[in-house]
């Protein structure tokens, strides 16, 4: 069991990630690189990626091990941004570099310059470069859709804490979670426990987190709880070839066609906004449109607006085959159109 203790300052200092981790993402997603099975989710993505991956990004993937030892200063820093995050691993001290890569060594087979001295700086050029080639080559290409599906739950999230509160938002995090008060309880292999004392809980949706939520308990880390998200059965798809989202734009256009997989699990018109990269105004004229054409529904609440999905809403959604083809009729509609017509 994972024993998470909190104090009554703790519970009022836990925050919801605002998306998606490019550092956890990549460390995740390198333990279903590493598996020969493994969620039929991400089958198709790890079919891709696998064959393309250059050698400096698999030498991540040896270091980054689901198994065993693996080098916790590859853990991301909370709030950092991505340029930060890989400074964060660039400026790890000499002795844990060496420490962290003497244990690793011993529980199996590193690239060649990671078994050297570690504190020379070609050790430190080469995990650089392997760090930004894996993250290049395997998680910046999906990452509009990965930013889309987490985006989704942390709208989920934020409504379940707006309208019940902090215990209904730990507790709905995931079946192997319970909360009694003031201790939340995750049902892992290990016993740990974790004192936040005071530094508050950061919670961070991954798309490639499998299973249970954990968090590392070393008290010198920013803690934070990773937990993975209920997955869309499209597959992952790289950006711009998702067939069912291109549909989506040629039958609503672009914007309200994001704005329609944006609202899969609700969300407010700033929640909207921020997912769809415009302004409030704006996102309330697309929710407008939207409802109008019986595709979304929206409610008041206090001092903001909710959107979700009609049934019909979610069919449009969901209805790929059938909604390629509409999606070409429409093209074709629009390049015959009679000239001078509105």
């Amino acid at each position: 069991m994972l024993r998470i203790h909190f104090t009554s300052e703790d519970l009022t200092r836990v925050r919801l990630a605002s998306g998606p981790d490019p550092r956890w993402e990549a460390i995740l997603s390198t333990h279903h690189v590493n598996s020969a099975g493994g969620p039929p989710v991400f089958a198709e993505w790890r079919s891709r990626v696998e064959s393309a991956l250059s050698r400096e990004a698999r030498a991540y993937v040896r270091l980054a091990r689901s198994r065993g030892c693996s080098l916790d200063f590859l853990a991301p820093v909370a709030g950092a941004g991505q340029d930060e995050r890989h400074d964060t691993v660039l400026s790890t001290s000499t002795a844990r570099f060496r420490n962290e890569l003497g244990i690793l060594g011993r529980q199996g087979e590193m690239p060649r310059w990671a078994a050297g001295p570690p504190d020379s700086a070609r050790a430190w050029r080469q995990l650089a470069t392997a760090l930004r080639a894996y993250h290049d080559q395997a998680i910046a290409p999906y990452w509009s859709a990965l930013r889309r599906d987490v985006g989704t739950d942390i709208a989920a999230r934020a409504r379940i804490l707006a309208g019940a509160g902090t215990a209904a938002l730990l507790a709905s995090v995931h079946p192997s979670i319970t909360w009694r008060e003031p201790v939340l309880t995750i049902e892992t292999s290990a016993e740990r426990d974790l004192h936040l004392e005071g530094r508050g809980l950061t919670l961070q949706p991954a798309y490639f987190c499998w299973r249970a939520p954990f968090s590392l308990t070393g008290q010198a880390l920013a803690p934070v709880l990773v937990y993975p998200i209920s997955h869309r059965m499209s597959s992952l798809q790289p950006s711009g070839t998702d067939q069912h989202e291109r549909a989506l734009a040629a039958l609503l256009g672009k914007t309200r066609g994001a704005a329609l997989v944006a609202l899969t699990y609700g969300a407010s018109t700033g929640e909207l906004a921020r997912q769809l990269g415009v302004s409030a105004p704006s996102a309330s004229e697309h929710a407008a449109v939207l409802r109008k054409a019986g595709l979304v529904a929206s409610q008041r609440e206090r001092n903001g607006v909710w959107h979700t999905l009609t049934p019909l809403g979610h069919a449009v959604l969901d209805a790929g085959t059938t909604l390629r083809e509409a999606g070409e009729r429409s093209r074709v509609r629009s390049q015959v159109r009679p000239t001078g017509a509105p």
